[in-house]
């Protein structure tokens, strides 16, 4: 099956700007993992696919204790040059290896924080259900700034005001970019090849705060695909207001007011769909 990238991707993650987007994107909870963990009704050792990125993925399943004893290979996927670049130089495990492609009789699939950017989602559901093994699983996960209260769950309301002005003041730049916050992935659960393959999918939600600067705010929204291509001096102009929404800090919850840093509230979002 032909592989196809959205330009903004493509683009906003290519050479170069991989380097901040892994210093800049946060890490997954713990627990998170081990629910995860739990998805897969096979036995040790699991064979895995998992989209690569840069690597934050992998290495939090590597390094995690339910996972290190239970991982036989894990093969990650990645379009990008630049990012597999950042991949190949931060996962160090003998089990682990990155490439373009398919494969089979696979155990679990786990899509970390990219399945939005899925150009046909029928394909794709076809696709999952060729190379899973029967009551395999694909794994759909996702971390978003909690600029609202659920996104599964209940209505959505504005929560902490600094994160609402932040993500208001990136999202100009989107263009219509399929950004998960919009849910255009849900599309895939009404597709004839996912309905004929998979059981109604499962979806969980943790919410929790994460430590955050001005540094870090600032990086994590440059790290943004949209981001990242914009010219200079419209760079340079979201970074100026994104340093004022900080100063005005609407909300703001200190952790050490001195050293400047404060939560940064956050959610992880994870679906997952079984094979019949």
């Amino acid at each position: 099956m032909a592989t196809k990238v959205h330009t903004v991707a493509q683009t906003g993650f290519g050479t170069g700007t991989n380097e901040l987007y892994d210093r800049a994107r946060p890490s997954y909870p713990a627990e998170c993992l081990s629910y995860i963990r739990q998805v897969s009704k096979s036995t040790a050792p699991l064979n895995i696919n998992c989209g690569a990125g840069t690597g934050i993925f992998t290495r939090a399943l590597l390094a995690h204790p339910e996972w290190a004893t239970s991982i036989g290979t894990l093969r990650a996927v990645e379009p990008s040059d630049g990012m597999c670049d950042v991949w190949t130089k931060t996962v160090n495990d003998d089990r682990s290896t990155i490439v373009k492609g398919t494969f089979d009789n696979t155990d679990l699939i786990i899509i970390a924080q990219a399945f939005h950017w899925c150009p046909d989602y029928g394909k794709a559901s076809a696709e999952f259900a060729r190379i899973l093994k029967k009551d395999g699983a694909v794994v759909f996960i996702w971390n978003l700034e909690d600029r609202f209260a659920s996104v599964f769950f209940s209505p959505l309301r504005d929560g902490a005001g600094w994160v609402a002005q932040l993500r208001d003041r990136i999202e100009v730049h989107e263009k219509g970019t399929p950004q998960f916050r919009l849910g255009l992935w849900r599309k895939t659960f009404s597709t004839p090849e996912y309905i004929s393959s998979f059981h109604p999918q499962d979806e969980e939600e943790w919410a929790y705060h994460l430590l955050a600067s001005e540094q870090i705010v600032t990086d994590r929204a440059k790290s943004k695909s949209y981001i990242t291509m914009l010219p200079p001096d419209e760079k340079a102009k979201v970074v100026e207001d994104v340093k004022g929404i900080l100063e005005r800090g609407d909300d703001k919850v200190w952790i050490n007011k001195e050293e400047g840093t404060y939560q940064y509230p956050y959610k992880t979002y994870i679906v997952v769909s079984r094979k019949k």
